[in-house]
């Protein structure tokens, strides 16, 4: 989902970091209050301070969205669920969650923390705002925008649609009476992609009409709603599949290594020209494994170089990386390989080499399995 992040502050053990793509929002959000919304609602006020309620009420919003995420992220720690942190981007933010939660009350309550938190900053501001005689009007202005724009946050959230707060509540609830995750997490995200679908609609005709980054808005809001559900129910539908599943129904017990004193030029010529594999383990004395090279270290090393340079001399050396025990089940395994960029990784017991585990594989077998059982 995102790309390059920024890291900006932890709020009780909580990363909070930004995409690139939410600091182009906040300037055109900051923009457009300044010289679109706050004009309009309220005359004669000097461009300096619709500057200043604009940037203050980005501000605001990027405050509101942090504290909607945290709510999640408290809730979620509650109930054990591992948070990687909250993330703000182009559409919003996220509380990144490490697995699915463990139950459909977990489910619920922390899916509707998000909402409740948003009404209650929503009923705040607006408490401010119908008594705030002893403040200014610029300064009423941005709290009467900050009320409603957080009841517009929560109701949106509260859509029915997965990924949406509103379809977390409703998979919850399914999950509750079906008693299948993956059922429930269909049909809920089934839910969402028509959701988006509408939402592009509603969008290409508020283009047609007239309004056109209204319409754009929309449109791509709806696009990413379809895309985000479909691609959480394969994410959950992967999981389920994988869950349980050992290593050794994956592995290969007797994969193809090198030997540290192996010249580069033979690796190239005798292993990955042959082989066609991107990573090889480095053995030594039987299976004593010392470390792994990539095609992308090689890659690093001059082509005049091959011939003198030794395996061992640029092997990289044995993590959590490029490594994985033997007792770790399929679907942590295949996190590594999403969080490491790795296609293989190495199976050991100690220093041991007992195997290595291959995404091409996972792929076939979850392929297999999901063509079989659905």
């Amino acid at each position: 989902m995102f790309g390059k992040r920024i890291k900006l502050f932890k709020l009780v053990g909580f990363q909070v970091s930004v995409d690139i793509s939410w600091i182009i929002i906040a300037v055109l959000i900051a923009w457009s209050l300044s010289t679109g919304f706050f004009p309009f609602r309220y005359k004669n006020f000097s461009n300096q301070t619709y500057w200043m309620m604009g940037i203050v009420g980005a501000l605001g919003l990027f405050l509101s969205i942090v504290v909607h995420e945290f709510s999640h992220s408290l809730v979620a720690r509650l109930y054990g669920i591992p948070m990687k942190g909250i993330t703000l981007f182009i559409f919003g933010g996220v509380a990144e969650m490490r697995d699915e939660p463990p139950s459909p009350k977990a489910e619920f309550m922390m899916a509707v923390a998000g909402p409740l938190s948003s009404i209650a900053i929503a009923i705040v501001f607006y408490g401010i705002y119908r008594a705030g005689a002893i403040f200014s009007e610029p300064i009423l202005g941005v709290v009467r925008y900050l009320a409603w724009i957080n009841g517009i946050l929560a109701a949106f959230n509260l859509a029915p649609a997965f990924p949406l707060d509103g379809g977390r509540m409703l998979r919850s609830i399914l999950w509750g009476i079906q008693g299948n995750l993956r059922k429930a997490t269909r049909i809920s995200a089934s839910i969402g992609s028509g959701f988006g679908i509408l939402l592009v609609v509603f969008g290409i005709f508020s283009i047609l009409m007239g309004n056109f980054i209204g319409g754009m808005w929309w449109f791509l809001i709806g696009m990413f709603v379809q895309g985000a559900a479909k691609a959480s129910y394969q994410q959950v539908a992967v999981r389920k599949a994988l869950e349980g599943e050992p290593l050794e129904r994956f592995m290969k017990s007797d994969p193809v290594t090198v030997s540290p004193s192996v010249s580069v030029r033979d690796l190239v010529e005798d292993y990955v020209y042959k082989l066609h594999f991107k990573m090889f383990p480095v053995v030594e004395n039987g299976n004593r494994l010392v470390g792994c090279v990539t095609t992308r270290q090689i890659k690093e090393i001059p082509r005049t170089e091959w011939a003198a340079k030794k395996v061992g001399d640029l092997a990289e050396k044995c993590g959590e990386d490029n490594t994985i025990s033997a007792q770790t089940d399929a679907v942590k395994a295949l996190s590594a390989m999403h969080r490491t960029g790795n296609s293989r990784l190495m199976v050991v017991e100690k220093d041991h080499l007992v195997g290595v585990i291959a995404l091409k594989d996972m792929l076939e077998f979850l392929s297999l399995k999901m063509d079989l059982e659905d």
